[in-house]
């Protein structure tokens, strides 16, 4: 019974995969869902009406669905300078439109407003005094952490290059390397300016969006580019879609799509791998858990039997079970004493998450289902939705128990890693109420099988 054939990926194209995918950036960005595919519908309509070549629009475009890819990578360290939710905090710093005043305001607006008077003081003296290497750090690691990803997926260092410069300005005082002009890619300099229009356009209407657009052009914006985006916007067709639901469908339809890049399974790991750094990647204290659970889950599938072909699929789902938390502020994922009532609510939204992300996915909604259930109890007292016995599939329990033990013997914010034989003893205690008792005694068995590997 553990014998199922891997699903076969078939046609399957890579912009309908990454277009689904960039939503999950999305959430660890605070936008709003779509963001990635409207800067690609924004980006791609410039690039088309400066002359790029098809290549180069190919390239563009997913460099776009793709821009960020290592926003996950700043989160916990925003929370600990500023003191707040990260989320919140991305989402309102992309309206800032670079002035002192506004910065001044924006650090005030946004430094420890839930901690104490204390606390928010010394926060804001130190970005009032750091500023600069604060913000070069911070973009640093978020735009060298997505390159780093983007070359992993295969793209070409143009596209890398593209998503490292993504906050550089036309004058020279964006960040990380203080680029100017001509110098910022392409690619960059397309990114800056869809970013920004989607974020107005979708706050206040394409006047707004048209108009900041304009304010920029010499500063942050390339005014080539500008005057380009003028030439783009006086479509109503342009806007109207750009609005629509039907985005989603629209995106991957356009011409750079399809440009022949299918998904073969071997592509398919390196995707469900590379979205798991992304994830992991938001706190130190679940660096490296999405590729640990995998590991654990794998022996624990082996020893029961399960065939090569579906344990690599259970990989994925182990890779990608925990997608949903870039929607949960570091601020509470890192939390160092007891959640109350409304940050545990919080926590317990990411397996929906997780499912809402993966279930419109082809080619990895088979294993919505186990991401968002891997937090659910047999009896009955788990989260989201309650399951318990039967409602809870084998490959589900192989995943709690490899999630649930790697959580044990791993540093958390309230507590240090647990030995091994106190963490199987803790477990033990939730075998037939939390836990599979089948799964348990795989992993115990595969656990001793290497101690003994070991010890030899």
């Amino acid at each position: 019974m553990y014998d199922e054939p891997l699903k076969v990926t078939g046609e399957l194209r890579l912009a309908e995969l990454l277009s689904a995918m960039s939503c999950a950036l999305d959430l660890t960005e605070g936008q709003p869902i779509g963001h990635c595919i409207r800067c690609c519908w924004i980006g791609h309509h410039i690039g088309r009406e400066l002359g790029l070549t098809d290549q180069a629009l190919s390239d563009l475009y997913y460099m776009l669905l793709l821009k960020d890819l290592g926003c996950s990578s700043n989160a916990a360290r925003i929370c600990e300078l500023y003191l707040t939710d990260d989320l919140t905090f991305k989402h309102d710093f992309k309206t800032w439109d670079g002035s002192l005043p506004a910065a001044l305001r924006f650090v005030l607006s946004h430094t420890g407003l839930q901690s104490g008077l204390a606390e928010r003081f010394r926060a804001l003296v130190t970005v009032m005094v750091e500023g600069g290497e604060i913000a070069k750090e911070l973009i640093e690691t978020r735009c060298y952490r997505g390159a780093d990803i983007a070359r992993k997926l295969r793209f070409s260092e143009d596209v890398a290059l593209g998503i490292r410069s993504l906050d550089e300005q036309w004058d020279g005082k964006g960040l990380p390397d203080r680029l100017a002009g001509e110098d910022i890619p392409n690619y960059s300099r397309i990114a800056l300016l869809s970013q920004v229009i989607d974020v107005f356009h979708t706050a206040s209407g394409p006047e707004a969006a048209l108009s900041e657009a304009k304010k920029r052009a010499g500063s942050w914006f390339d005014p080539t580019m500008v005057e380009a985006f003028e030439a783009v916007s006086a479509s109503s067709d342009f806007w109207q879609m750009l609005a629509s639901p039907d985005l989603h469908d629209k995106i991957y339809l356009i011409e750079p799509a399809q440009i022949a890049r299918r998904v073969d399974e071997d592509y398919l790991d390196e995707i469900a791998e590379a979205f798991a750094k992304v994830v992991d990647s938001k706190s130190p204290f679940t660096s490296g858990h999405s590729e640990r659970v995998t590991v654990f889950t794998d022996l624990i599938a082996e020893q029961l039997g399960y065939s090569v072909t579906k344990r690599r699929w259970l990989k994925r789902a182990a890779l990608l079970h925990d997608i949903g938390k870039l929607g949960v502020s570091n601020s509470v994922l890192d939390k160092p004493g007891k959640l109350d009532d409304e940050e545990f609510a919080q926590i317990k939204m990411h397996p929906v998450y997780s499912l809402n992300i993966l279930k419109n996915i082809t080619a990895f909604s088979d294993i919505a289902g186990i991401a968002g259930g891997h937090h659910e109890r047999l009896d009955g007292k788990g989260y989201p939705y309650g399951l318990k016995g039967a409602e809870i599939d084998m490959d589900t329990r192989i995943v709690t128990v490899a999630d649930i033990f790697d959580a044990l013997t791993a540093d958390r914010p309230y507590r240090k890693a647990m030995p091994i034989s106190k963490a199987l003893s803790i477990m033990w205690d939730m075998v037939d109420e939390a836990i599979d008792p089948v799964c348990f005694e795989a992993l115990k068995v595969a656990l001793d099988r290497i101690g003994e590997k070991i010890a030899a």
